[in-house]
């Protein structure tokens, strides 16, 4: 029998499978998750132990890219893809700190997602959440709150965070960048997050985990990363690192395997 906090937020949730977006926020120490996301994201707590500092690198890679992006170039609108549940330091709130007029369109499938950004909604009206996936794009650009929001004939900061991973390859990864690629503005950032393999036990492990819960989740080398960007970008440095290295002052001396696992990587439209 379900917690009573894991009771449906509104009828027609399910509560039985585990999400993604979900997970992600358990790992994170966030509260908007249920049993099932619990037991899923204790498979990585306790079975890889150490694997959970994934979530925690990639997160901070995403600070750095929006501050940075907001910080030094004109850029003042964002598209995050497959954005996840709000957390500390969101995409606006990261932008809003330094630049308050940045707009931003969050995006994702799960309709918990969508129930978190009505909050969003109220005290922001430069925000917006949409439930879509992002492998129908189409739906995404033509959604009547991206046009309010979104100008495409400026630049735009489009986000991949930890997302395109979950794609699987018959599914057309780079097809998704193609799209946006041809219809953002020259000068766009695109950040691609991404779990990264050098053919070793650990990420095979965690592949294992992921597809058998999700049917879901690819690790990728570094050449099949940065080929997701396909021709018409130009990859800024420090190229594609390591999260907790990229662009980061703090870094550790010395990473963890799994610290190895996730990899961060920005690229301007040329």
């Amino acid at each position: 029998m379900a917690d009573a906090e894991d009771k449906p937020p509104f009828p027609g949730f399910d509560t039985t499978k585990p999400s993604i977006a979900r997970t992600y926020d358990y790992l994170l120490g966030g509260k908007d998750n249920f049993a099932v996301d619990r037991a899923f994201g204790d498979r990585f707590i306790n079975e890889l132990p150490g694997s959970r500092v994934i979530a925690y690198d990639n997160r901070g890679a995403l600070v750095r890219a929006v501050d940075q992006i907001v910080r030094t170039t004109p850029i003042r609108q964002f598209i995050d893809l497959g954005s996840g549940l709000p957390t500390a330091d969101n995409v606006h709130q990261v932008a809003q700190r330094y630049a308050p007029e940045t707009k931003i369109v969050y995006v994702d499938n799960d309709p918990i997602v969508l129930a978190h950004g009505r909050a969003l909604l109220a005290e922001n009206d430069n925000t917006t959440v949409i439930q879509a996936d992002l492998r129908d794009p189409k739906t995404i650009i033509e959604n009547e709150d991206t046009l309010r929001l979104i100008d495409f004939g400026k630049p735009v900061g489009v986000i991949f965070s930890a997302v395109l991973h979950h794609v699987n390859d018959e599914e057309d990864p780079a097809a998704i960048v193609a799209f946006w690629r041809d219809r953002i503005a020259s000068g766009s950032h695109v950040f691609i997050s991404h779990f990264r393999s050098e053919n070793d036990p650990r990420s095979q492990e965690l592949e294992k985990v992921l597809q058998g819960s999700l049917g879901r989740g690819r690790w990728r080398t570094d050449e099949e990363i940065l080929a997701l960007y396909g021709d018409g970008f130009t990859v800024l440095e420090p190229g594609l690192v390591p999260a907790i290295e990229w662009r980061n002052d703090d870094e550790p001396d010395d990473l963890t395997d799994y610290q190895r696992l996730i990899a961060a990587v920005l690229a301007v439209k040329d």
